[in-house]
């Protein structure tokens, strides 16, 4: 049963923690400087320091909660460090009275001489967070360094090399470390000289069309064919051509004589086969002739052995003769098929007539393209109104105006994540209302913690937004507000926070930009509690958060 004390005792401190919490908090191991010199009443025994959630034991000494835990867990049987007395864990009972006048405490800023405000102590981590002299790290990414809250401004906008700004040539936004390397390597309008030096300056995403019509790119010359082997830069090709214009000429008269020699001695052999292909007609016709004189001489003759020898021999012969003729023949009709030049200009011509027709769809082209553009921006245009009317109208349906709102927080790890790599700090409820006509309230939740809860608990804030009826509201704010965190297991084993607006808070005075500043706990719930596996604050990777205000003497207009 020893052994399981510590826990017990820590549980009966969360649990009067939680029932009676309130909003005002400090950092326990910071070195405060108060306005008057702290009495000894409120330091504590043990640790001699401010007292942090006093507890008072059974002699009448007040420690701090952390400090009666650290006394019980070096000792077995703690004894109090003032008057030697045993330690009776069953009488150390939180001191709340104290609590409250530990918190009320004066104490100046640590930014002082600079920042010459004087806070209560439970509100100092509060104005840390708005001290115009506390040293914040930059928020743009990549960039460490430390500036002064007032300075913050003009450092982002002004001096951080890691800010992003605008390209001149292509209009997109680059951080500005990075700006020089992204106009010569990846700005399409960034401008370059021509890399035939022809003193163009064109923007790189049109550097290869440019390249097609450059007046200073080197180029053969249109007579190539005939046989001009001439370069020439384009601009200067018209005056080679005019210039040059006898040779190519004499070159294209030359390549026509040769091909008019060619032709002529392609009709030379041609007539050349016709003749031996008579003279084998001929020959065939003679042979034919001698075949049927042999037949009849078959039909006298008896000797029959005589006649089928010279029978074959004139078929052999005859076979022969055929076959050269068959050549002949297919040798004549490809001479003639090759100066046969019309299938050529048949061709030519079909490809000419296609070719103008491509040219006038290209044009329909061009228009039906540039309409569709027009098209595609109008179907643009309405659908991001009709995405703007949906967001509004699911804002609306799931508006409360009874001073409640729960509120689902999906995709907890993913969100954790961002928050602990910087990325995505808090995260903002829907707005929700006390009445119709009432005020303006949503929550803010950081979900790896915030001031003296980062790294540690989830901290969770209550913000007074500006509302439509703020000019017919009673001001301050001053109602009591609860922040719980949802058993799921139906137990109701809920996580409670309960606090009362402070009149004197600028967070609840009318705003007067869109929200005031967030007021609530910075250590509403630790990591280790909420992500255990035995509790049930979180399934599905989802959490639920109710917050309730209290409306008793609020009137409804």
């Amino acid at each position: 049963m020893a052994c399981d004390e510590p826990a017990a005792l820590s549980a009966i401190f969360t649990r009067q923690n939680s029932a009676s919490a309130v909003s005002l908090d400090f950092e326990p191991d910071a070195d405060y400087k108060f306005v008057e010199t702290l009495e000894e009443r409120y330091k504590c025994a043990y640790c001699h320091l401010v007292l942090h959630n006093p507890h008072q034991t059974g002699c009448g000494h007040r420690f701090c909660q952390q400090c009666i835990l650290s006394l019980r867990s070096l000792n077995a049987v703690p004894t109090c460090p003032v008057d030697k007395e045993t330690i009776k864990m069953h009488e150390v009972f939180k001191d709340n009275c104290c609590k409250r006048e530990v918190l009320n405490l004066q104490v100046f800023c640590k930014n002082i001489p600079d920042c010459n405000s004087k806070i209560i102590l439970g509100r100092y981590q509060e104005h840390l967070q708005q001290c115009l002299f506390e040293s914040v790290q930059c928020t743009n990414n990549g960039c460490c360094d430390q500036i002064l809250r007032k300075d913050l401004k003009e450092h982002l906008s002004l001096h951080c090399k890691f800010r992003e700004e605008m390209c001149q040539y292509c209009h997109e936004y680059v951080m500005l470390i990075n700006i020089k390397n992204h106009e010569k390597n990846d700005c399409p309008d960034y401008p370059v000289p021509c890399l035939q030096n022809c003193s163009q300056i064109i923007l790189k995403k049109e550097i290869e069309n440019h390249h097609a019509v450059c007046p200073e790119a080197e180029v053969d010359c249109p007579y190539k064919q005939y046989g001009c082997l001439v370069k020439v830069k384009r601009g200067k090709l018209a005056e080679h051509e005019n210039s040059a214009l006898r040779e190519h000429m004499l070159q294209i008269l030359d390549k026509n004589t040769r091909l008019e020699e060619q032709i002529s001695d392609l009709y030379k052999s041609l007539e050349c086969k016709e003749i031996k292909i008579q003279q084998l007609a001929e020959a065939i016709k003679k042979c034919e002739k001698e075949f049927r004189q042999f037949t009849q001489l078959f039909g006298k003759n008896s000797n029959l052995m005589v006649s089928t020898q010279a029978l074959a021999s004139y078929l052999d012969k005859s076979a022969r003769l055929e076959s050269q003729v068959k050549q002949l023949i297919q040798m004549a009709n490809q001479q003639q098929n090759k100066l046969d030049l019309r299938p050529l200009f048949d061709t030519i011509e079909n490809v000419k007539q296609k070719i103008a027709l491509m040219e006038t769809y290209d044009q329909r082209l061009v228009v039906l393209e540039g309409q569709s553009s027009k098209h595609d921006l109008q179907i643009n245009i309405h659908k991001a109104q009709l995405n703007k009317n949906e967001e509004r109208f699911k804002l609306l349906e799931g508006t409360c105006y009874n001073g409640k709102l729960i509120w689902k927080i999906t995709d907890y790890k993913m969100k954790k994540k961002e928050a602990v790599e910087g990325r995505v700090l808090s995260i903002f409820s829907q707005p929700f209302y006390t009445s119709r006509c009432g005020y303006r309230l949503c929550v803010r939740a950081y979900l790896n913690g915030d001031g003296s809860g980062k790294g540690t608990h989830v901290s969770l804030y209550f913000v007074v937004m500006r509302g439509e009826f703020d000019s017919l509201l009673l001001w301050p704010f001053k109602q009591k507000v609860t922040l719980m965190l949802l058993d799921q297991s139906g137990k109701k084993n809920h996580i409670v926070e309960v606090f009362r607006a402070d009149p004197n808070s600028s967070s609840f005075k009318r705003p007067d930009g869109e929200m005031n500043i967030a007021s609530g706990c910075p250590r509403f719930v630790s990591h280790t509690v909420l992500e255990n596996t035995k509790n049930t604050y979180i399934r599905d990777d989802t959490l639920f958060l109710k917050v309730v205000v209290d409306l008793t003497d609020l009137e409804e207009l």
